[in-house]
């Protein structure tokens, strides 16, 4: 497959740091005061209890039948186009919000829903002027409040995506959606309490949501009693180049990179994953290390199907590199590694304390503080080692509290929030990045076409194109030998698409031979439209990317020629 990479931009993609509607931040008491009220909701429909029992496509039937009769029925609408995206079908939905404007033009109810499927869609940037557009119309609509709270937190604005979330759930705490997200702001006590109150009833969450929510529970349960420890810094430096290691596969091929991290002086060689969270182990690893488990007593159920049981652990001391982290959390799935070459996973985003290189082409991995925000006062990066730690729109602890004892070390970044993002003047050539869960999606424009979203993933090979965004490029075949059962046993047909123009992060990659694949779990995991991966020895290997995952911002640097072949840099290869 011939590829190459240019240091040049194509397009420039201008997303605005604010809506430039002071009116939207208002509080909710202000906001009372102009005669906002909170939703009162009617006994249930049938097309409701369809609807919260999870049964999409009834509800979908039931909906339909009362447009039948009732062609402006505002509320069957908004349960169609729910119901329409909770199944992935988008292009309906998109039609079915279309045919409602029609009719009614200026709805503040339909032009919200318009910014819903817009978001879907994978066009974030489109949503802000919609949320402006009816909140003109209607500053008091809690969905807008919601949809808007959605892109801020995409954008790492998390300060004003909490705002909005709170104004949201006071202007309608009925409404399971903004219920949920308003649990993620509240403290871990108060959290446990509404998140089983909010389990012992239909909430219109599918099974697999409902078993990560039981999941999130349990762990939360776990945690309550233990005091808060923030895997805190103790080396001298917060500045690191760590240099990452092969890790083998098949006939002894380069399955991934990695880093030798060590959990209580202990190297273990865990593989670098641009989408996972946190640091992860198998079973045998932490009992080799002797790492003491949170409750020995408990296990958390497997969250997704085919998964695997898990528990966490207490390690006294992490060393990645030069750098040396104390009383840390960490994830253990309950099973033995698939791999001979790894015991674990570490997510990259574990830094987010710090300016991250992932100098690819060099084989390293560069960490450097990030740039003060202004009147921010100095403090000490953590590792953000386990799921509780990426819940951005929540501070772990008070800064009053902190303040009050002089003798606590000065507070991780992390711990002290939420805070919108902060571009500093050093970074004025980093781009956008949206922050989907633990998924870094990346706008990119495939030639002329319009912009896409693909994730960076390190784990995968090649970069790839989803099927519905390959029948839209005009050099695209259909290989039936590589044809496969997809889901529901239906055939998933493979297209080949040949002079693509990735253009992403001011370099541009014209590519062939770029075969198709499902994104659809990515698309309704991240709640937006995937196209596809960057995938590693395609164009991640190329690049050196320096990520400030605390304020959502890339810049990607291609260098022709640059890099050498890889040695193993292994402690134990050096031994």
């Amino acid at each position: 497959m011939k590829h190459h990479l240019e240091a040049r931009s194509l397009f420039n993609i201008f997303l605005r740091s604010s809506v430039g509607l002071a009116a939207l931040c208002l509080s909710a008491p202000v906001l009372h005061a102009v005669s906002c009220k909170v939703v009162q909701h009617g006994p249930p429909s049938e097309a409701d209890k369809a609807m919260l029992a999870a049964d999409y496509a009834k509800a979908e039937s039931l909906y339909k039948a009362v447009l039948t009769k009732q062609p402006d029925d505002t509320d069957a609408t908004v349960g169609l186009v729910h119901a329409l995206l909770r199944q992935q079908n988008v292009t309906e939905a998109a039609d079915a919000v279309r045919s409602a404007l029609d009719a009614a033009p200026k709805s503040p109810v339909f032009i919200t829903l318009r910014g819903e499927v817009e978001l879907r869609q994978g066009e974030p940037w489109l949503v802000e002027p919609t949320v402006i557009e009816s909140y003109k119309i209607d500053p008091c609509n809690p969905r807008t409040r919601l949809l808007y709270s959605r892109v801020l937190e995409l954008t790492a604005r998390y300060a004003t995506s909490r705002q909005q979330i709170v104004i949201a759930h006071q202007f309608d705490p009925q409404d399971p959606e903004i219920r949920l997200a308003w649990m993620r702001t509240l403290p871990l006590p108060q959290r446990i309490a509404e998140l089983e109150s909010y389990l012992s009833a239909p909430s219109g969450d599918d099974p697999q949501a409902i078993g990560q929510l039981h999941a999130d529970l349990d762990r939360l349960k776990r945690e309550k009693d233990e005091p808060a420890k923030p895997c805190r810094i103790v080396s001298a430096t917060a500045q690191a180049e760590i240099p990452f290691i092969r890790l083998a596969g098949w006939a002894g091929h380069t399955r991934a990179y990695g880093l030798e991290v060590a959990f209580n002086g202990m190297q273990q060689r865990l593989q670098i994953d641009t989408r996972g969270a946190g640091l992860t182990l198998y079973r045998s690893a932490a009992d080799r290390a002797g790492l003491k488990r949170l409750d020995p007593e408990s296990k958390s159920a497997a969250s997704a199907p085919g998964g695997k049981p898990n528990y966490i652990v207490y390690a006294d001391s992490i060393r990645i590199g030069t750098l040396e982290f104390k009383d840390c959390r960490v994830n253990v799935i309950d099973s033995s590694s698939p791999f001979d070459d790894g015991v674990g996973m570490i997510g990259a985003d574990i830094f987010s304390d710090f300016l991250v290189t992932l100098d690819f082409p060099m084989r390293k991995l560069g960490l450097a503080p990030l740039p003060a925000r202004p009147g921010e006062p100095a403090s000490a990066p953590a590792l953000k080692t386990i799921a509780e730690d990426f819940n951005p729109l929540q501070s772990i602890a008070e800064p009053a509290k902190l303040a009050a004892d002089p003798s606590a070390p000065p507070p991780a970044p992390s711990e002290i929030g939420p805070f919108d993002r902060y571009i500093a003047p050093e970074m004025k050539d980093y781009v956008q990045i949206f922050r989907a869960g633990h998924d870094l999606v990346l706008p990119t424009a495939l030639g002329t076409d319009k912009i896409r979203l693909y994730v960076l993933e390190a784990a995968s090979d090649e970069t790839n194109i989803s099927t519905s965004a390959a029948l839209d490029m005009p050099k695209v075949h259909e290989d039936k030998s590589l044809e496969h059962p997809g889901p529901g046993g239906r055939t998933q047909k493979v297209f080949v698409v040949d002079e693509i123009n990735f253009n992403f992060a001011h370099v541009a990659q014209k590519l062939n031979g770029v075969f198709s694949t499902d994104t659809s779990f990515a698309s309704k995991t991240d709640g937006m439209e995937i196209s596809g991966l960057l995938g590693m020895k395609t164009t991640l290997s190329l690049l050196t990317l320096h990520i400030d995952f605390r304020d959502g911002l890339l810049k990607a640097e291609y260098v022709p020629g640059r890099g050498y072949k890889f040695e193993d840099n292994s402690i134990s290869a050096k031994q």
